[in-house]
């Protein structure tokens, strides 16, 4: 297995070459795709084509897999086209089929072109993202990552010390409303406790690095301290800060490929895509964090 940094100016994403993920990994190999996580925190596997159970086999080597809860999306058990081992990262109904103009599930997923950090609305959030393209879209459907360590690194002192004291709220609600997505208009009271906001640091630290990143999402809606108005600006204004050029990396897909990524230092976003008439199927494992950073 062979990794090579895609842009060293950039320098927070490998292409991993020399290597099958249909086949058992070795010791040696999980070691080595742990510790460049740690050190790039993106890592690129392309064309694999793998399915499912290989999908799963693999992300199982990297700790527990998350299920797709009602927590999660606004899709209905009944209503998913796949197992809840996945989060359907697609634009397709349970036959298969682009959803409707109108569908609240369409609405809900356009969430996704929004930078966030997959599952920091949950008490744990999560460690790793797995996310294979099955049938990628002709144009468009791009995914963009932001290096958060590199991006806290260059805040200015003062700003640092600041974020190093926030405490935020995450919750779906706050990045769908972003959209104009209300969700206690399409939910029942019931259905809305399973979005109830969590607290997550604005600043995390790599145990095994030491590296510190901002821990941002688009799922942020307050910051404790500062009214809701001031919270939203400057959270707007840090991730224009994160997702300058000199921080970010765009991956263009093919068919099968597969790429796994530390939510703990980077942030991402889908771009646009003519989801009406394409079929861009994807599917992402997620690997489960180890601890609540704040005790809620």
């Amino acid at each position: 297995m062979k990794i090579n940094v895609v842009n060293k100016d950039i320098g927070f994403v490998g292409i991993v070459s020399d290597i099958n993920l249909k086949l058992s990994l070795t010791k040696d190999d999980i070691k080595k795709i742990n510790d460049a996580l740690d050190n790039l925190t993106v890592l690129i596997f392309k064309k694999q084509n793998i399915n499912d159970q290989e999908q799963l086999d693999f992300s199982k080597n990297f700790g527990q897999i998350e299920t797709a809860k009602n927590n999660t999306n606004v899709t209905k058990s009944n209503e998913r086209r796949i197992s809840e081992s996945f989060g359907d990262v697609s634009n397709l109904d349970k036959n298969n089929k682009p959803f409707k103009k109108d569908d609240n599930r369409r609405f809900f997923a356009l969430g996704n072109q929004l930078w966030h950090t997959d599952a920091s609305f949950k008490k744990i959030p999560a460690l790793y993202s797995i996310l294979s393209g099955r049938k990628v879209s002709k144009k468009g459907g791009e995914t963009q990552f932001c290096d958060m360590r590199a991006a806290y690194d260059s805040l200015e002192t003062d700003m640092k010390e600041k974020c190093n004291k926030m405490i935020c709220h995450h919750s779906l609600q706050f990045s769908r409303a972003k959209l104009g997505f209300i969700m206690k208009d399409v939910l029942s009271a019931d259905e809305l406790k399973n979005f109830i906001p969590v607290k997550q640091p604005m600043v995390r630290t790599n145990v095994n690095t030491n590296r510190k990143s901002l821990f941002l999402a688009s799922h942020i809606g307050l910051i404790e301290g500062m009214e809701i108005p001031h919270s939203l600006l400057f959270i707007n204004d840090l991730i224009e800060h994160c997702t300058k050029e000199e921080f970010t990396y765009t991956h263009h897909w093919n068919d099968g490929d597969v790429i796994i990524w530390d939510n703990r230092q980077v942030m991402h976003r889908g771009r646009p895509y003519d989801d009406l008439n394409e079929i861009r199927d994807m599917r992402r494992t997620t690997i489960s964090g180890s601890e609540m950073l704040i005790k809620q």
